[in-house]
Formats: C-alpha cells, sequence, structure tokens
C-alpha cells in the first residue's frame, strides 16, 4: 500500500474515533508511518484535502458495501442484518469508533470539503435505498422518503450507541426500520 492510500485509511480510522477536530497531523503521521513530506506530497491542502478524501473514500466503500448487501435479497430482512454488521464495528472498538462520514458531517467548521463529501455520500446512500424498493414496486417518492429515514434512523442510532455503550438502541432501529419497509414492500 502507498503513502496515499496509508494516509487515507489512517485518516478514516481517526475520523472514526476523534472526529475531525482531533484528527491532527501529527497523529497522522504517527498513525501511519508516513512523513510529513508524504503529507503535503500527496495532499498540498495538508489536512483539509486529505480529511474530504478520506471522507470520499469512506463514502464509496459504504455505497459499494450497501449496494452489495442489499442486492438481489428481499430489503426488510437485509434491513434486519444493519444493527449486526454495525455491532461489531462498535463492539470491537470498545464503542469509541462511529462513522467516519457522520465525523465529517460534524466537522464543518474545520473542513467544510469533507463535510460536503459527507452530505454527497449521505445523498448516494440514500439513492441507493430509494432504488432498491423502487425495484420492490415502492412508489419512488415514497421510496426516497425511506430511505431517507432509513440512513437518519440507522446513522443516529450509531451515535446513540456511541454516547451509551451499548448496541441497543442500534437493534432497535434495525428492528424498526425492517418492519417500516416490510410493510411497503408487501403492500407493493
Amino acid at each position: 500500500m502507498g503513502a496515499r492510500d496509508r494516509l487515507i485509511d489512517s485518516a478514516v480510522e481517526l475520523m472514526r474515533r476523534n472526529g475531525v477536530a482531533g484528527t491532527g497531523i501529527a497523529q497522522l503521521l504517527e498513525h501511519s508511518g508516513i512523513s510529513r513530506r508524504s503529507v503535503y506530497l500527496n495532499f498540498p491542502g495538508g489536512k483539509s484535502e486529505l480529511v474530504a478524501e478520506a471522507t470520499r473514500f469512506a463514502g464509496q466503500a459504504y455505497s459499494a458495501l450497501l449496494r452489495t448487501v442489499t442486492a438481489g435479497a428481499d430489503l426488510a430482512t437485509t434491513l434486519a442484518t444493519f444493527p449486526g454488521m454495525w455491532r461489531e464495528v462498535l463492539v470491537s472498538s470498545d464503542f469509541t469508533a462511529g462513522c467516519p462520514i457522520v465525523a465529517a458531517a460534524l466537522g464543518r467548521s474545520e473542513a467544510p470539503e469533507a463535510a460536503d463529501a459527507a452530505g454527497a455520500a449521505f445523498a448516494d446512500w440514500e439513492q441507493i435505498l430509494a432504488q432498491r424498493l423502487e425495484a420492490e414496486k415502492v412508489d419512488p417518492d415514497t421510496a426516497l422518503s425511506l430511505a431517507t429515514t432509513i440512513v437518519a434512523a440507522v446513522e443516529g442510532a450509531v451515535v446513540m450507541s456511541l454516547a451509551t455503550r451499548s448496541a441497543a438502541p442500534l437493534e432497535r432501529v434495525g428492528a424498526q426500520m425492517s418492519a417500516l419497509v416490510a410493510q411497503y414492500t408487501r403492500a407493493g
């Protein structure tokens, strides 16, 4: 893995744990093992450019995962598996690492380009879910509203789980999102 990729991976991991404000160049250098010179050779805009690129990378990775996980299977059943996937992330980090996209969104004052990339990632996730709902004969307007609800509820549940150091909020949201989607997809 090259210096650029190592820096992006480190930025994603540090953002998940520390947020944008808590992800400084010194921490990035220590975590990645990359020299300061390499940071500015790969990211002339410094931390702001690196954090934005890390946000785009993470957003695209989660989009690819979302497409894979929701392809072909019953969407209501698939949504019921989301808590287990996030539970593993939360528990393995002892409830210290959340979603890097949320971290970027909350870091707008320090890294506006990263916050914009977070907005684009959320919009992409909404579109992926809306298209999947439409494929199950849900009206396009309803599909987009449901997709927004799913993304907002799951991301909010991740934040609540971090704050309470419990996966219970995530599990409750997963069950409710699954039931909600089942109502719409089985009605169509």
